[in-house]
């Protein structure tokens, strides 16, 4: 056998997508390898003629005895590579590795990762987007950053595939997404498929996939910084509303994340929530309001302004409606008095806000005893007076009361 340098005594870990591999640094770890470790689809990619190994080791079963094997080899001198799927250090076997022989044992050769093969296939860029993976580890962690990202991958696996990661989206009250399943990237049968959560809940997919979820970012439901429109915009029930200038101060209040869930109860003509969907479109916003005539005008307010998809109406009791719907992550009560809004606090996630409005001074100190803080806004708006001039009329003061749970 040939002397072992210090270079080859490291463990080299090469990328590999469809059989090929990137660069000739990587072909050589592979053709000098005396020990190869792969699964067996890597294994059957580089047959004697690509690589002079006289041991193969399939990446099959528990690691720590596999690593274990690797560790005897590089005690007895030999070179041994690593074949992993695109990246091996994104979510890959570099990290167990590293831990057993140091970043310093390990020569990492990597190959296009699937997640940006999975970006690319889609067409768009992702240097905005999170990565979370499900595969080795909990669903719940992959859904939970994927309900709160409006631009997301999930790596998905054999014990959580893509169609159990759309049905625990649905059941979390996910908002409208535009859903990309990318499978077998860079292989003859790599399939692309475009979808929403609907039917990626509904589909049979590739275990081991990317899936991409985007929420919609485009025309009225773009974000502006713009709010409080005219009550004037809304059908509502004999001025049940919130003020345009009350409700540009709730809104700010409430501090809107990206994406997640916003219940809005006691929602009248449902302009908080409705407007809050035009902020954030990766909200799933819940309308709670027990009138159905108040129900059918948030229904009206919500397709003329466009995020009908991201608004489901609620008809109902606060109480017993509020049971059967996804944990909040920000909550506007205006209506429904003091024991909803301490039901709505119980259920807060925890980090989240919750906002209410009071006409009655009691019920606002009430409130801000549980919740923490409160100011009262008085509005006065100019009117014309004949043809003098104008005055200012007073619109009735609102106890704003709002706190982070």
């Amino acid at each position: 056998m040939a002397e072992i340098t210090a270079h080859d005594a490291m463990v080299s870990v090469v990328g590999v997508i469809g059989g090929e591999v990137f660069g000739p640094a990587a072909r050589d770890a592979i053709a000098d390898a005396d020990v190869l470790v792969g699964s067996p689809r890597h294994l059957a990619w580089f047959d004697h003629a690509r690589s002079s190994a006289h041991e193969r080791i399939e990446l099959v079963g528990p690691l720590p005895a596999l690593i274990d094997r690797i560790a005897g080899h590089r005690v007895a001198g030999h070179r041994v590579c690593v074949l992993s799927s695109g990246d091996p250090g994104f979510f890959g076997i570099t990290r167990l590795l590293a831990e057993r022989f140091t970043p310093r044992g390990l020569r990492v050769l990597p190959a296009p990762s699937s997640v940006s093969l999975a970006w690319a296939a889609a067409g768009t860029t992702w240097d905005d987007a999170d990565v979370v993976s499900a595969h080795g580890r909990p669903l719940g962690d992959a859904v939970e950053q994927a309900l709160h990202s409006p631009k997301v991958a999930v790596l998905t696996a054999p014990s959580n595939p893509p169609e159990t990661l759309g049905k625990e989206l649905l059941a979390h009250g996910c908002g409208p997404r535009q859903v990309v399943v990318a499978s077998r990237l860079g292989e003859t049968d790599e399939q692309i498929t475009h979808t929403d959560v609907d039917g990626l809940a509904a589909g049979q997919f590739d275990p081991m996939s990317v899936v991409l979820l985007v929420a919609p970012s485009a025309g009225v439901t773009a974000p502006t910084l713009s709010w409080g429109r005219p009550e004037a915009d809304y059908a509502h029930r004999a001025g049940m509303i919130t003020k345009s200038e009350v409700r540009s101060i709730v809104l700010g209040k409430l501090d809107l994340p990206r994406a997640g869930v916003l219940w809005d109860v006691g929602a009248g003509s449902g302009s908080v929530g409705i407007e809050a969907a035009t902020v954030a479109p990766g909200l799933r916003v819940y309308a709670i309001e027990r009138s159905t005539d108040d129900a059918a005008n948030i229904e009206t307010n919500a397709r003329l302004v466009g995020v009908a998809a991201n608004l489901d109406v609620i008809v109902g009791i606060a109480a017993a409606a509020l049971a059967y719907l996804p944990t909040p992550d920000r909550v506007f009560v205006g209506g429904g008095g003091l024991d909803v809004v301490e039901a709505c606090w119980q259920r807060l996630r925890p980090g989240g806000v919750l906002v209410a409005t009071f006409v009655v001074l009691d019920r606002a100190v009430a409130a801000m005893q549980l919740l923490g803080s409160m100011v009262q806004i008085h509005v006065d708006r100019a009117v014309p007076v004949g043809g003098v001039g104008m005055r200012l009329e007073p619109t009735n003061p609102t106890f704003v009361c709002w706190g982070q749970r």
